[in-house]
């Protein structure tokens, strides 16, 4: 199973359709992130096929994959080291919250080594130690 899990996180990351937003080029201050159509004449919200396509169910993920982090681990929020407890390792793998100041944060990341976990985003004064 994990030759096909490998195998559908590539095809993922290949068939992944990038959507932009209607009108982004045309004004500076438009980011390219993507926001609905709601316009009545909008071309793309009419699905025409030179403005772009519109996110719709069929660009979804492998149901085996789904919420899965690139790596091939799910991702679990950490903000304390009580949230450490109960993870599995082999399929779980940690993100430090962002609101974890710097002490508390080199503290879950010793204990998480010590556990054998992999963290995300590990400290950046700390190396990392796989």
């Amino acid at each position: 199973m994990a030759d096909e899990k490998k195998r559908l996180l590539t095809e993922r990351t290949k068939r992944r359709a990038r959507f932009k937003r209607d009108g982004f080029g045309k004004k500076s201050q438009l980011s390219s992130s993507w926001r609905r159509p709601r316009g009545l004449h909008n071309k793309q919200r009419k699905h025409k096929k030179a403005k772009g396509p519109l996110p719709t169910p069929g660009y979804g993920s492998p149901l085996a994959i789904r919420s899965m982090h690139p790596s091939g681990y799910y991702e679990v929020l950490v903000s304390n080291l009580d949230d450490l407890e109960g993870i599995d390792k082999s399929q779980t793998a940690i993100r430090i919250a962002g609101s974890v100041g710097g002490r508390k944060r080199a503290s879950i990341y010793e204990v998480s080594l010590e556990r054998g976990l992999k963290v995300l985003n590990p400290p950046a004064n700390k190396e990392v130690k796989e």
